[in-house]
C-alpha cells in the first residue's frame, strides 16, 4: 500500500508489544506537567489556538499517542498499524521526500514551492512522519513547519555567510573527523539524518553519502586517535549517529572504548524530538556498556516536546545518560524570552539539562533564520535571576573560521569604585564588592 494512500479504509487494530517504543505507559509516564496541544489538522479536528501545559492522565494501557497524532495517523496513514507506528525502522524508511508527497499533507506557500523546486541543491528534504504528525497543515509560519520545509530564502546568500563558516574542513584530520581543539574530536559517523533542519550548519555536508559509517574510513579515524595520546573526549554525530542500527553504534562505540586514553563519549542526537521511537529499550541497553557516556540532544521549540519525547529522554536518563540540550535561536521560532523559557522548562522537566544555545551559524542561505546578537542575550538576561538557574543556558557564537565556541553573557559588571567593583542584579540594582585590586 501506498503510505499516502488517504481512502476508507480502516485502522487496523492489532496486538502491540507491551509498551512498544514510542507509547506512553504506566510505568514510564511523564510524572508531573506536560503540555498536550491541539490537533492541527482539519481533516480531523478543528484549528484551535494553542493551550498553556497542562496535566494528562496516566492511563494503564499503551498509548496511540496526543489527539494531534491520532488525527494526523487517521488521515494520512490509515492502514499502518501500531507496531508499525512504533518502529523507528518504519518512520525512517517512509520519510516524507518530495514536494508531491508534501503537497497531500500541506496547503504550501508559494515560498515554500519554489524552495521545494530547488531543494536539494544545498540541502536534501527529508522528515519522519511522526514529525510530520506536529506540524501545521496550513500555517507556513508555524515554527517547526518553517524549521522542515525549505523556502526560497534558503537560496539567497548574504554577507558573511559560507558553506563552512566554522572552518571544519580546515581542521579534518581525518575523512569525516575534526580535530580543532586540544583534547577533543568531533568524529562525524555518517551524513544522514532522519529530518534535515534547514538551518543546519553542515548542509554541505549531509545528505550527500559522502560519509558514510564504513569500516576503512572508522578504522582510519580510530587509528588517528591511538596515536593521539592528548585526545580525551570523542563528540560522534553527524548526520544522526542513531540513524545506524544498534549494532553499528555498539562497534564504533566498543571501538572507541578499547582506547585507553579516552575518558568521554558523547552522542549528538535530534531522533527524541523528531523520531522518539528510535530510543528503545534495546538501545539503551547497549549504550549503558559503553559508559561513561552522554548525550547531547537537539531542541529547537515546545512543539517538540511531546509525551514521546517525554518518554524517550526519560528511557535515556534510566540508562543513567546525561543529557544536555543543543538549541540554536532562530527568528519567529523560538527568539521570544516566553518560547524559550518554557522549552527549557521542558528540558529540565524531560531531565535535559539546558546546555548551549547557539547563535545561528551563518551559513549560506541562513539569513532568514539568524537575530542579532543582542536577541540572544536579551533572553539570557530574561532568563537570569527570573527562572532557576539549572535552566539558563550558555549562549554561544561558534567563532567563524574555526575560532570554536565563545561564550556571552549580559554585562553585569557596572563599573569601579575604588576598591569596591559595582554589579549590576536580575532586577536592575546595582550592588557594591569589596575588591581591591592588585591583592
Amino acid at each position: 500500500m501506498n503510505e499516502f494512500d488517504i481512502g476508507p479504509s480502516t485502522i487496523s487494530r492489532v496486538e502491540v508489544d507491551e509498551e512498544p517504543p514510542g507509547s506512553f505507559s504506566q510505568s514510564h509516564a511523564y510524572r508531573g506537567r506536560l503540555r498536550v496541544q491541539q490537533c492541527l489538522w482539519p481533516l480531523t479536528l478543528p484549528e484551535l489556538p494553542r493551550r498553556e501545559i497542562s496535566t494528562p492522565a496516566i492511563v494503564a494501557r499503551p498509548s496511540r499517542g496526543s489527539p494531534r497524532c491520532r488525527a494526523f495517523r487517521k488521515a494520512f496513514y490509515r492502514d499502518v498499524t501500531d507496531k508499525q507506528w512504533n518502529d523507528w525502522r518504519w518512520h525512517a524508511r517512509n520519510r516524507i521526500r518530495t514536494r508531491e508527497q508534501l503537497e497531500k499533507m500541506l496547503e504550501l506557500s508559494s515560498e515554500e514551492r519554489e524552495g521545494l523546486e530547488r531543494a536539494g541543491e544545498i540541502l536534501p528534504v527529508a522528515t519522519t512522519p511522526y514529525y510530520m504528525s506536529l506540524i501545521s497543515q496550513n500555517d507556513p509560519q508555524q515554527p517547526l513547519r518553517r524549521t522542515i520545509i525549505p523556502t526560497a530564502s534558503e537560496f539567497m546568500q548574504a554577507r558573511g555567510e559560507s558553506a563552512d563558516p566554522l572552518g571544519e574542513d580546515h581542521d579534518s584530520a581525518t575523512p569525516g573527523m575534526v580535530h580543532r581543539y586540544p583534547d577533543r574530536v568531533l568524529l562525524l559517523a555518517l551524513d544522514s539524518c532522519s529530518s534535515y533542519c534547514r538551518y543546519c550548519t553542515r548542509s554541505r555536508v549531509v545528505g550527500q553519502g559522502d560519509i558514510v559509517p564504513n569500516e576503512a574510513r572508522l578504522k582510519q579515524a580510530f587509528e588517528y586517535l591511538r596515536n593521539h595520546k592528548e585526545v580525551r573526549d570523542v563528540l560522534v554525530s553527524g548526520g544522526d549517529p542513531l540513524l545506524m542500527g544498534d549494532d553499528k553504534l555498539d562497534w564504533i562505540l566498543t571501538n572507541l572504548r578499547s582506547i585507553p586514553h579516552l575518558e568521554f563519549i558523547r552522542i549528538g542526537t535530534k531522533m527524541p524530538a523528531v523520531l522518539p521511537q528510535r530510543i528503545t529499550r534495546e538501545l539503551c541497553r547497549m549504550l549503558r556498556k559503553h559508559h561513561p557516556l552522554w548525550m547531547s540532544l537537539h531542541f529547537a521549540h515546545p512543539d517538540e516536546c511531546t509525551q514521546e519525547s517525554y518518554q524517550a529522554c526519560e528511557r535515556l536518563a534510566d540508562a543513567g545518560i546525561p543529557l544536555g540540550s543543543q538549541t540554536v535561536l532562530l527568528r519567529g521560532i523560538n527568539d521570544t524570552l516566553p518560547t524559550m523559557k518554557s522549552l527549557m522548562h521542558h528540558m529540565l522537566k524531560m531531565r535535559v539539562r539546558p546546555y548551549y544555545l547557539y547563535q545561528c551559524d551563518p551559513i549560506t542561505g541562513s539569513a532568514h533564520f539568524r537575530t542579532p546578537v543582542s536577541k540572544g542575550l536579551e533572553i539570557i538576561e530574561g532568563l537570569r535571576g527570573h527562572t532557576t538557574g539549572y535552566a539558563v543556558p550558555t549562549f554561544v557564537i561558534d567563532a567563524p573560521g574555526g575560532g570554536g565556541k565563545i561564550p556571552l553573557l549580559p554585562n553585569y559588571v557596572v563599573g569601579r569604585d575604588g576598591e569596591d567593583l559595582l554589579l549590576r542584579n536580575f532586577e536592575g540594582n546595582t550592588y557594591r564588592y569589596s575588591d581591591p585590586e592588585g591583592v
